[in-house]
């Protein structure tokens, strides 16, 4: 009877790996999206861009206070007034498409009305990275099946086993569905004029 207990802890154990991993790619997912652009200005946009500074390569928000005074405006005010520059460079090099404007103290992004163009151009780069979100998240379930198969010993029941099965399905589904949510909100926000 001891063995119940053991094979219990390693249904928790797969269940709460496939948990982390799906939060993790679902993180991953937000700070995707965070980095397209919508009509508003926010922080997370320069999530993505590291500078050189003294010779490392340093996250942006690590080096500088950045602040949205304004819905289209971003400022970016440089810890040391010496790696001005150094950001300035990081930021035309991004994929940002924004010229900074640089007045020694501090860096301002002033961001353009978008063309309804290019609010679809970046509403199919948001629906590709949902896709990618949902792709990884089916295939975690995947893996975490698979592991469930070469684990299951003669000792779990078939019953057990397909409760596993229907308890990653649940995480999968509702992963998939936040991501979905999220995903809608950020394409409103992209859209709204």
């Amino acid at each position: 009877m001891h063995n119940t207990s053991t094979e219990e802890f390693d249904k928790k154990k797969i269940i709460n790996q496939a948990k982390d991993r799906m939060q993790k790619s679902f993180d991953s997912f937000q700070r995707d999206i965070n980095t397209i652009r919508s009509n508003r200005a926010t922080p997370s946009m320069v999530d993505g861009i590291k500078v050189e500074y003294y010779g490392t390569m340093t996250p942006l928000n690590q080096l500088a206070t950045i602040a949205v005074p304004e819905a289209r405006v971003l400022t970016i005010a440089p810890f040391d007034k010496g790696s001005i520059a150094d950001i300035d460079k990081a930021i035309q090099k991004s994929d940002l498409n924004i010229t900074p404007q640089n007045d020694g103290v501090v860096i301002r992004l002033i961001l353009p009305e978008l063309s309804m163009d290019r609010r679809k151009e970046l509403v199919k780069q948001l629906k590709t990275r949902t896709e990618e979100g949902r792709v990884s998240i089916r295939n975690i379930r995947r893996d975490t099946n698979d592991l469930i198969k070469k684990v299951a010993t003669k000792n779990i029941s078939e019953d057990e086993i397909k409760q596993i099965h229907d308890e990653i399905q649940h995480l999968t589904d509702s992963n998939i569905t936040h991501l979905e949510e999220v995903s809608e909100k950020k394409e409103k926000e992209i859209l709204t004029v």
